[in-house]
């Protein structure tokens, strides 16, 4: 049987020969290195602590295939929408912000809330049929943080922003993460926000907000936007270079930005995810179109709302779906590298 570093050195490590065939060196098998990393990401439950709330995931389906599901279930183990009924908040006088993280930091897999589906749990994005992968865009590989959102915003697509010109994509506020933690998929951590970057996705605005978990060794270094641009020199221009590339191996164009693909500070942000909470709050108690979300939740709405939903209702809403199976292995093409020169 083999020992659990002569695993590691097999799995991890590939062996190449010279061209006589008696000398070899061995290198790490990246491939294989991602793919042990993410697998510890994904537990069958993960336990997180939110505004002293614990949440639990419950896995449904074959992960990495179209029936894969993430629930989650507040600390009585009733189920509940990630959307809307985990707090915005988890210190509001602090401005500490509740973070669900949809991507761990280096994996691929575009998982997202399915903000149209009941109890809004984390599904793959589907495109054409098939699962949808970012791809690896040189010198990138898969997120460079973990990415979220904030529960309770919502960027209302009838609205059109006055600093941007456009209408929101109908999706909660996502949140980069830039904390030295890989989370795991479902985790909610708190965070501490440090700024906002202005992405005009297709005609749509999609904000970009920068934070770092309140946890991280470095947390109290970290108060603006500047402060970033000071303790990681050229991280901030990667976010934008992702951004800007991530798309372009599907055949779309770059995507643009509003201020000239400038940072706004802190204050700013804060700013646009309170409108964005402000938009949800109309969503969630019908003054608002809903652009066909679905807003059942089991804790925000009153009981005359026709979006409140009963702890059975929700175990139904679960219980229709499939029991977590075996997993599917992840796409070949997943780690293939793409380069083309910026523009």
């Amino acid at each position: 049987m083999l020992s659990r570093l002569q695993f590691m050195r097999k799995t991890f490590l590939v062996v190449t020969r010279g061209s006589s065939g008696s000398d070899k060196t061995e290198r790490p098998n990246i491939s294989e290195i991602y793919r042990w990393a993410a697998a510890q990401q994904r537990t069958q439950t993960t336990r997180n602590t939110a505004n002293n709330m614990s949440f639990t995931v419950e896995e449904r389906g074959n992960p990495n295939t179209l029936s894969y599901r993430l629930f989650f279930k507040n600390d009585e183990g009733k189920y509940i929408s990630p959307f809307h009924d985990i707090p915005m908040y988890a210190d509001e006088g602090q401005n500490i912000f509740n973070v669900v993280i949809e991507v761990p930091r280096w994996t691929n897999a575009k998982m997202e809330i399915a903000t149209k589906d009941p109890l809004n749990p984390i599904k793959q994005d589907v495109k054409k049929g098939k699962l949808r992968f970012v791809a690896n865009v040189f010198p990138h590989k898969g997120y460079i943080w973990n990415y979220g959102a904030i529960p309770q915003t919502w960027e209302d697509p009838g609205h059109k922003d006055g600093d941007t010109g456009c209408c929101g994509d109908n999706d909660p506020i996502d949140v980069c993460e830039i904390g030295s933690k890989v989370c795991s998929r479902g985790e909610v951590v708190k965070v501490k926000v440090l700024g906002v970057l202005a992405m005009i996705d297709e005609g749509e605005t999609d904000w970009k907000v920068i934070a770092i978990n309140v946890e991280d060794p470095e947390a109290s270094s970290f108060n603006n936007i500047s402060d970033v641009q000071r303790l990681r020199p050229g991280y901030l221009d990667a976010t934008v270079d992702w951004f800007r590339r991530y798309k372009v191996p599907d055949g779309k164009p770059e995507n643009q930005f509003a201020f000239n693909g400038e940072f706004k500070d802190k204050d700013f942000a804060i700013e646009t995810i309170k409108s964005t909470n402000n938009f949800w709050k109309a969503l969630i108690s019908q003054k608002t179109n809903d652009g066909g979300l679905n807003c059942k939740n089991t804790c925000v709405s009153s009981g005359e709302s026709p979006f409140c939903c009963s702890a059975e209702e929700a175990k139904a809403v679960v219980d229709e779906t499939c029991p977590c199976g075996t997993e599917d292995p992840i796409p070949s093409s997943v780690d293939q590298w793409f380069y083309y020169e910026r523009k």
